[in-house]
């Protein structure tokens, strides 16, 4: 299934943005790990927007709903399987986009595949809307990864030319506590402010920007992975470009150190308290697929909000000429920053799958 990903743990996303529910099946779990409900919530509510001019006005409790998977608050070994009630869809905003369809969007391509059927009402299928369940499955992950010592988080890198600081050498977990904890998800409060203005401005002239998600993993054993295919690279990267409006993911120093000389871009390696690590960390903290035990470190590209307030020039499906088209409704004038814990959710359920796989289906 397209909308299914995972190996020993298979998370499978359902729903439209504007349909009755959207949920996610997650088959594999290991038995007897506790939920936390409340920390889960908290990290749902950092995705949720409705809560400021930064967003979209839309508003959802997002508050799952678990209809198995868990008995007295801890997984069972039954496949996990919870919903999210959508309850705040305005469809008639979306009302003749069928036959024009928006620049940006799937709706050309949805409509090819499957003849007119899908339903795009806010995106349908490749809404954004879906990530809310997606980090119900990656929440859960999370927590079962911090029992393990093993952390994940993320901040707002870079939106239009407005740049954040980069993650140190070794981050924390107390750093991406404090990170969660803000309103906006920056390392530098002041790079968080020029960011904020930015999009406000393009909100103000009808536009939109994009921006750069920073996620980096800590705790993960050296050794973790596999060469070519089926690398830590790989099963990441294949797993967050399933995130909507994701262009481009980077490892390490990425597309940087395409730019650089060798004896710049290897990454010394010493010995530090009876282990081996590196003096960098250009290369993410993976090495031929597999984890060097140093932080893995990646970033992930999300594209402006295709759906503007300015006039765009489109097509009349049925009529077969040109057109113009001025969308309406309630729309994110940014989506990045809204995606930092999303990109965290998939991360944490991608090294969950693949320290399962190294542990033979067991911790």
């Amino acid at each position: 299934m397209s909308s299914e990903f995972g190996k020993l743990i298979k998370i499978s996303v359902f729903g439209q943005s504007h349909g009755k529910a959207i949920g996610v099946v997650v088959d594999g779990l290991p038995a007897g790990e506790a939920v936390d409900a409340e920390e889960l919530q908290a990290f749902l509510n950092r995705r949720k927007g409705g809560g400021s001019p930064l967003s979209t006005a839309r508003k959802e409790g997002d508050v799952p709903v678990f209809l198995s998977g868990l008995e007295n608050g801890k997984t069972c070994g039954a496949p996990l399987c919870a919903v999210i009630e959508n309850a705040d869809q305005h469809s008639s905003d979306y009302a003749g986009l069928a036959d024009t369809p928006r620049p940006g969007h799937a709706d050309f391509t949805a409509a090819v595949k499957w003849g007119g059927a899908a339903d795009m009402r806010g995106g349908g299928h490749f809404s954004g809307r879906l990530t809310a369940p997606l980090c119900i499955a990656g929440g859960i992950a999370k927590q079962i990864l911090s029992r393990r010592g093993i952390h994940i988080g993320a901040h707002l890198s870079s939106v239009g030319a407005e740049q954040d600081d980069v993650f140190p050498l070794h981050p924390t977990a107390d750093l991406f506590d404090a990170i969660a904890a803000k309103s906006f998800p920056v390392l530098s409060d002041e790079a968080g402010a020029r960011m904020q203005a930015a999009i406000l401005a393009a909100r103000s002239e009808g536009d939109s920007l994009g921006g750069i998600v920073e996620c980096a993993a800590i705790g993960l054993p050296a050794g973790l992975g596999d060469p070519m295919f089926d690398g830590m690279e790989s099963r990441l990267a294949a797993a967050l470009f399933g995130i909507p409006a994701v262009k481009g993911v980077e490892f390490g120093a990425g597309f940087a150190a395409a730019r650089s000389h060798g004896s710049e871009n290897n990454d010394a390696f010493a010995v530090d308290h009876g282990a081996v690590v590196t003096k960098t960390n250009h290369a993410g903290g993976i090495l031929g697929g597999i984890t060097t035990g140093m932080p893995l470190v990646l970033r992930t590209a999300f594209k402006p909000t295709p759906s503007i307030a300015k006039p765009q020039q489109t097509v009349s499906l049925s009529a077969m000429e040109n057109t113009q088209l001025q969308i309406r409704g309630r729309h994110d004038p940014c989506i990045a920053h809204r995606a930092v814990p999303v990109v965290e959710a998939v991360t944490a359920a991608v090294l969950l799958d693949l320290l399962l796989e190294g542990n033979h289906g067991t911790f």
